[in-house]
C-alpha cells in the first residue's frame, strides 16, 4: 500500500521510499523516512495535494510523490 491509498484520519507507518535520485532526496528532506508515523489530515477536493501530520508539523504532498512512499 502507498501513502496515496491512505484514507483521511488514518495513521500509517513508512516502510520504504521507492523514488530515485533527487525526488527521493526531496522526500527524505521533508522528514519522510523509514519508520515515521504519518497521519492523513485532509485531501483536497480534487484529490491533490494531501495534507499530512508527521514529526510534529504539517506537510502537503502531491499524489505523485505520495505514490512513491510505501506504508503499512
Amino acid at each position: 500500500m502507498t501513502l496515496k491509498d491512505a484514507k483521511v484520519g488514518q495513521t500509517v507507518t513508512v516502510v520504504r521510499l521507492c523514488g530515485e535520485g533527487p525526488v527521493r532526496r526531496r522526500i527524505m528532506d521533508m522528514g519522510i523516512t523509514k519508520g515515521v508515523e504519518i497521519q492523513v489530515r485532509k485531501v483536497a477536493p480534487l484529490g491533490d495535494p494531501m495534507e499530512l501530520n508527521l514529526r510534529g508539523y504539517e506537510l502537503s504532498v502531491r499524489k505523485a510523490d505520495a505514490e512513491m512512499i510505501e506504508v503499512q
